[in-house]
């Protein structure tokens, strides 16, 4: 049995507040065996696939991790960061992370600033929550702040790193002080960021696009219908965005990208609406990700490259692809907004 220690022991009074930063995760190489892991820990994890748990996991491992790791570690190459030898993904948890613990120590909460402790651990791969969990509660921290960087809530993102982080702690005898940050999707720091974003990158982009495609992850339908607010979110996230930019709903569409398997999941389709655009004679657009907090496969292989040669493929003309908020100035402006709001009363 995996027993968590914490060196906070009942004769401390440390009032140390850590600050932990997630997202869902990476495979640690693009080599077959490291894809392999990650998605059978993903695809294992029974939010994100609701099937009948004995069928789904003879699929998983007599179909799915036998030819899916080498396909995906392809499309990860086109991507990974050769520098530091892992995905974007990894790479730019860790500088929010960074920048964050930067800002505090800057005077972002005041005069207490040297209490606040920022880590980051991914739901699935390395660097772990376990580790991370670790290190914050080494470190004194008797409470800590848990912030999925998800802006839109759903049941195989959000809850299920708060699920992963409960287990974590339910092996712990003397437990930290835990909150958990709500999802950001209509918060005035994130629309007028995202829109921000929008505006610069098609003032340098050369082009106006007939239509914006507002691209968020999929889920399968089902989902929906048992109340999963994720639908509504993305929904919501989008008119604000209208909104605030004065856009139409013809001008700014939602789709749903990244489906898998057999099942129906949430429509529109983006890689179907994108060929069906250029199809119909839009010859410019533009695609934006305003469910990722951060660029990964999904944003720059997937609607970067994959849905970006279904469009010229069917006649368009020019494809931009707006990056995430990522570590920006804009994104990171989100992130302390959270902890802000999230610390009232601890600081």
């Amino acid at each position: 049995m995996t027993i968590l220690h914490s060196d906070v022991g009942g004769q401390t009074n440390s009032r140390k507040i850590g600050v932990l930063l997630s997202n869902l995760g990476t495979p640690d190489g693009t080599d077959y065996w490291s894809v392999r892991r990650y998605l059978a820990e993903f695809l294992s994890d029974r939010r994100v696939v609701e099937a009948p748990r004995l069928f789904w996991l003879f699929i998983l491992n007599a179909v799915i991790l036998t030819t899916r790791p080498r396909r995906k570690g392809k499309d990860y190459a086109t991507i990974w960061n050769r520098g530091r030898d892992e995905s974007p993904l990894k790479t730019i948890t860790r500088s929010q992370a960074e920048k964050l613990q930067q800002s505090i120590r800057d005077g972002l909460l005041g005069d207490t600033n040297s209490d606040v402790i920022v880590d980051w651990g991914m739901r699935y791969g390395n660097p772990s929550l376990k580790a991370a969990i670790e290190r914050l509660t080494a470190r004194g921290c008797t409470r800590i702040l848990f912030v999925p960087l998800y802006p839109q809530y759903s049941a195989a993102t959000s809850a299920t790193a708060c699920d992963k982080l409960f287990d974590l702690l339910a092996l712990m005898r003397n437990q930290p002080t835990l909150r958990i940050a709500a999802p950001y999707y209509d918060e005035d720091s994130y629309i007028d960021a995202i829109a921000g974003s929008l505006s610069d990158r098609l003032s340098s982009a050369g082009f106006e696009p007939d239509v914006i495609v507002a691209s968020f992850h999929g889920m399968p339908l089902d989902t929906r219908i048992e109340g999963d607010p994720y639908y509504v979110h993305c929904h919501r996230t989008a008119d604000l965005i209208r909104s605030r930019l004065g856009l139409s709903q013809e001008r700014l569409i939602v789709t749903f990208q990244s489906r898998f398997g057999r099942a129906e999941w949430l429509k529109p389709h983006t890689d179907e609406t994108i060929k069906a655009l250029a199809a119909r004679g839009a010859k410019r657009i533009a695609v934006i990700t305003p469910g990722f907090s951060a660029d990964c496969l999904e944003t720059i292989e997937e609607i970067g490259s994959e849905n970006a040669a279904y469009f010229f493929a069917e006649g368009g003309e020019a494809f931009a692809r707006i990056d995430c908020l990522n570590d920006s100035s804009r994104g990171m402006r989100v992130i302390e907004a959270i902890v802000r709001r999230e610390l009232s009363g601890w600081i």
